[in-house]
């Protein structure tokens, strides 16, 4: 008996020590060693010393620099504020100036002012550092939106374990309609914390609120979908898809510049990316390059909803292929539950708290 029960322990156990695993590889692999990845910085000028420092800059630095000129301080600031570049330098005998981009990523704009700083020490003078964009008030490092992210996130999968072991005997409709309504609450929660709480989102309020909306129903629709297939390991399965790839890809922390070419690539299509490069565009950056990020939010929204009809199409099938209704007798009044009914309780509570 003992040696079933630790049988039993162990293989639950899978689940929590999966986890750790998962996320130990996830997140020591994206951020243990940022460093720069073909990090895109210029240095403004046409003459021909510009162009000698460029090029020995770039002979430096190998993968890990991409060097450009531009002809003008202000086509530098334009590439800035398109995203083009992580930072531009200007060069100057008495006082050089480093051109950055701060909300679009911090960490690369201390990157940028390492290399540059290198440079400036060269020629013994104090490099200033300009920031071409405004922070909100209450987000002087732009990295509020990743944090909403997060709490988007857990809120939206951790919802999925309830709809999933609480919500079992509902049809697959009713599920996703619940889901539906689950992703507005999350949304307006994080949208409450982001704006009126703390003041990370301080304008467009309305289309942050949206983009968070459509964010929470596309992991809430993708976990409710893959429940019919995974059931007890749905849990581990968004934690994969939203937890270990997503954070870690979204840029919240580095950027794909400080990354390695794996997250890089996760950068351009997964959702968090998605959430937190649409919604800084939309804030610091006159909206470049929202579109693409918002058709990447719609395009996991709609791989979900197939997902869903997909599960519900498999479970009407799989009921009508069973035989004659079996009804369970009920348990009688004083007599424990059978080993089925709780083990199939246990499970319930296991995605529960897996978040």
């Amino acid at each position: 008996m003992a040696s079933h029960q630790i049988r039993h322990v162990a293989v639950h156990l899978l689940t929590p020590l999966l986890m750790c695993l998962g996320m130990g590889l996830a997140y020591l692999g994206a951020f243990h060693q940022p460093e720069p990845n073909h990090l895109a910085v210029a240095i403004v000028g046409d003459s021909p010393q510009v162009k000698v420092l460029a090029q020995t800059l770039k002979d430096k630095g190998g993968n890990a620099l991409d060097v450009i000129t531009v002809p003008t301080r202000d086509d530098a600031v334009s590439q800035l504020r398109h995203r083009d570049l992580a930072g531009a330098y200007v060069p100057d005998t008495d006082k050089p100036e480093l051109l950055v981009a701060k909300a679009g990523s911090d960490t690369t704009a201390m990157a940028a002012e390492a290399v540059f700083g290198q440079v400036a020490g060269l020629q013994n003078a104090p490099l200033t550092v300009t920031d071409v964009t405004t922070p909100s008030s209450g987000d002087p490092t732009a990295q509020g939106i990743f944090f909403l992210l997060v709490a988007l996130s857990i809120g939206s999968y951790g919802s999925v374990a309830a709809i999933g072991a609480a919500g079992a005997g509902l049809s697959m409709w009713l599920r996703g309609a619940i889901g539906l309504v689950t992703s507005l609450l999350v949304s307006l929660i994080g949208l409450a914390l982001a704006g009126p709480v703390f003041h990370v989102v301080d304008h467009d309020l309305g289309a942050i609120w949206g983009m968070s909306w459509l964010y929470s129903a596309g992991v809430l629709t993708i976990g409710i979908g893959l429940h019919t297939f995974l059931k007890r390991w749905t849990t581990l399965a968004l934690m994969v898809l939203f937890v270990m790839l997503n954070f870690t890809s979204s840029g919240g922390v580095y950027s794909p510049w400080l990354q390695n070419d794996f997250f890089g690539t996760l950068h351009h299509f997964w959702n968090g990316a998605g959430f937190v490069e649409g919604a800084r565009s939309l804030l610091y950056f006159d909206s470049t390059g929202l579109g693409g990020r918002m058709a990447s939010l719609a395009l996991w929204l709609a791989a979900g909803v197939l997902l869903m009809i997909v599960a519900g199409l498999t479970e009407k099938r799989q009921a009508t292929a069973q035989s004659a209704p079996r009804h369970a007798a009920p348990e009688p009044v004083g007599q424990a539950p059978s080993a089925e009914t709780a083990m199939a309780a246990e499970e319930e509570m296991e995605e529960a708290v897996g978040v």
